[in-house]
């Protein structure tokens, strides 16, 4: 049970320091907590019994506080502002980065690619998709899954979200959030930062 007070870090991308987002994996406890959804063509309503094989869902959402515990800094709550999240979207697409995708951020290939990626955006009427909360200023992404095997792990509820994987700068915000979890922090965090590194200013 997580229940404190931690300092916030934001986290930021400098593409010009080989700092970005380098690719998407598809995990079982995404940090962000969203679930992706499976949705299915042949009916109205989204669903995980979709013969095409596509996820859509958020990759990040903007201001919301993660939990981070390392053996540098120790433990933690980061963010992604808006600007960055959409300079993340932009330069992941900008380095063609849409078939990078990986299973817990491990080497293990996801064996699926990116076809949709937007950012919601309430003044253009530009919305997430029906099922799914987001802020305005989050990263949607649809993927396409072309392993039988992982598609049944989705179907099987192994692998529930995404996660973004990339080298970040941490900058101190000055202010602390309070975290309130049920779950582990180790568990909340897993399939996260902790196989991101990270270039401290």
């Amino acid at each position: 049970m997580l229940d404190k007070k931690l300092p916030l870090i934001e986290l930021q991308i400098n593409p010009e320091d080989n700092s970005f987002v380098s690719a998407i994996a598809l995990v079982e406890n995404p940090a962000i907590e969203s679930d992706f959804i499976a949705f299915s063509t042949a009916q109205e309503y989204f669903s995980v019994n979709d013969e095409k094989k596509e996820l859509l869902g958020l990759a990040l959402i903007p201001d919301k506080p993660i939990y981070r515990n390392s053996p540098e800094t120790g433990e933690y709550a980061c963010v992604f502002s808006k600007t960055t999240i959409r300079q993340i979207s932009q330069v992941f697409a900008k380095k063609g980065l849409f078939s990078n995708t990986n299973i817990e951020h491990t080497l293990i290939p996801a064996d699926s690619y990116i076809f949709q990626s937007y950012i919601t955006d309430e003044a253009k009427n530009i919305n997430a998709p029906n099922g799914i909360k987001a802020p305005d200023g989050s990263w949607v992404i649809g993927v396409k899954v072309e392993d039988e095997a992982v598609w049944n792990n989705i179907k099987a509820g192994k692998i529930k979200g995404f996660s973004v994987e990339g080298i970040f700068k941490l900058l101190d915000t000055n202010k602390s959030v309070s975290l309130t979890k049920s779950d582990e922090p180790e568990t909340l965090i897993n399939d996260f930062l902790d196989s991101l590194k990270a270039l401290i200013n």
